[in-house]
């Protein structure tokens, strides 16, 4: 049986064909999971980053890699471009330009909390007490109803820490406030394990660090305990805004807002809620809240109406130059002073190890420098006293072959005259003259005679 042949181009039309049926067959392949760098402090990271970052790789929607260590670290990072974003206890600070193209965006309210020793006697503490104790006005326990023993008040390092910084804003009105915290740690975990070994310590932490920390104990403000509650009704004081820090541009924005549209997601917030954080959207009324507590912080520390307020305003103005100018170039003359200034700001800051690094740089060139001065100066030593030894020899030996001179100082007459005189035609002498003739003559120095022996 002879079977029907089939055209080349009917063919052709047939497998095009099947390869269309094949593709809308063929699920798209996925897209690729976001991949994200997250930096900042420690009290950010255990309070609203671990869990979060599990969740979201557990929906397959992208992995976060996870790089806890300071505040200003993060915001560096996320400035220079090697973290996509960072968590932040506090708002922008206007004054360094390094922060002047970050985002910062709100995603929950925590509580800054004093803690301290769970043996020590003291249980709260009132607002114008924990401002007089930053100031250095009170150091005993004694003037808090405790016992009597210096204050040990600790302290983070960088004064633009987060959780350090708005505090600092809440009670003086200006967030890099001096204080009188001798005790300097890098970030609040390593504070926390200083108190929980020193029962005259007092230091500052959160509330979603610490209230799983059964080593250290969190004291009251004005007779009201840190809580979710009490941050949600506005009855603690000391609440403060966690943020996400993002930048202005960024290759992976879409992914980076893909994770902020996550953070309010029901799925999120129940996450915040069970580490004891308030996610922002839970509390309506939080800006006119501001307004009032403000308020209540200049009536608790003996201040005019409006006067923190005020300072914060000042600051603000004072600093805006600062944010619209572009970052000055480092002022590579004065290395160490550079790293000075920011080590005194954010000694853990990528910028802070770069000033260290320049100076570093700049000593080893000085120490290079003085090397060679000094092989250059014992090269020149050595050339100047080999040179001194050259023209010694050479007058000694000038000496030596030099004509002799009379007692008056010129050359003897009497011995040029006989040494250039034309020498006698030789005679035939007696014996006995043959002999004294055959006899040296004496050399002749002037009108002295050396003799046979040269005496």
């Amino acid at each position: 049986m002879n079977l029907p042949t089939m055209s080349p181009r009917r063919s052709l039309a047939s497998l095009a064909f099947a390869f269309l049926l094949l593709c809308l067959a063929s699920p798209a392949p996925a897209a690729a999971p976001d991949e994200l760098v997250w930096r900042g402090d420690h009290a950010t990271g255990r309070a609203l980053m671990e869990d979060l970052a599990k969740e979201y790789a557990k929906g397959k929607m992208g992995k976060i890699t996870l790089q806890p260590f300071s505040t200003v670290s993060g915001l560096d990072a996320v400035a220079q471009g090697s973290a996509d974003f960072a968590g932040s206890a506090r708002g922008k600070y206007a004054r360094r330009a390094e922060e002047a193209n970050l985002t910062f965006v709100p995603g929950a309210l925590d509580a800054a909390v004093l803690i301290t020793h769970p043996r020590n006697p003291v249980n709260s503490i009132t607002l114008k007490q924990m401002h007089d104790i930053y100031l250095g006005r009170i150091t005993n326990w004694k003037e808090l109803g405790g016992e009597d023993k210096p204050i040990n008040l600790y302290g983070i390092a960088a004064s633009l820490d987060g959780v350090e910084y708005s505090l600092r804003q809440l009670v003086f009105g200006r967030g890099d406030q001096r204080v009188a915290a001798p005790r300097l740690y890098m970030n609040t975990s390593k504070l926390e394990e200083a108190i929980s070994i020193d029962p005259a310590g007092l230091g500052l932490s959160t509330l979603a660090g610490t209230w799983t920390n059964k080593s250290v104990k969190a004291l009251q403000v004005d007779g009201i305990n840190a809580s979710t509650a009490s941050i949600v009704d506005g009855s603690y004081p000391l609440y403060i805004k966690l943020y996400l820090v993002t930048p202005a541009n960024s290759p992976k924005q879409a992914a980076i807002d893909r994770f902020v549209e996550f953070l309010g997601t029901p799925t999120a917030k129940d996450i915040l809620r069970r580490h004891q954080l308030v996610p922002i959207s839970d509390v309506l009324d939080l800006a006119a809240r501001e307004t009032k507590r403000i308020d209540w912080f200049d009536a608790q520390l003996g201040r005019a109406p409006g006067t923190t307020a005020a300072i914060a305003a000042a600051e603000a103005a004072e600093a805006a130059p600062a944010t619209a100018a572009a970052q000055p170039p480092t002022p590579v003359s004065a290395p160490r002073a550079m790293l000075e200034s920011k080590v005194a700001v954010a000694p853990t800051a990528e910028s802070t190890q770069a000033a260290r690094e320049n100076l570093a740089r700049a000593e080893a060139k000085k120490a290079a420098e003085r090397e060679a001065a000094a092989n250059r100066a014992a090269v020149t030593s050595a050339a100047q006293a080999t040179a001194a030894t050259s023209a010694a020899a050479a007058t000694s030996v000038a000496a030596t072959t030099a004509p002799a001179k009379h007692a008056t100082g010129a050359p003897s007459k009497a011995k040029v005259a006989k040494e250039t005189k034309p020498a006698p035609k030789k005679t035939k002498m007696p014996a006995k003259a043959d002999a004294q003739a055959a006899a040296p003559k004496a050399a002749s120095f002037g009108n002295v005679s050396g003799g046979a022996n040269g005496g």
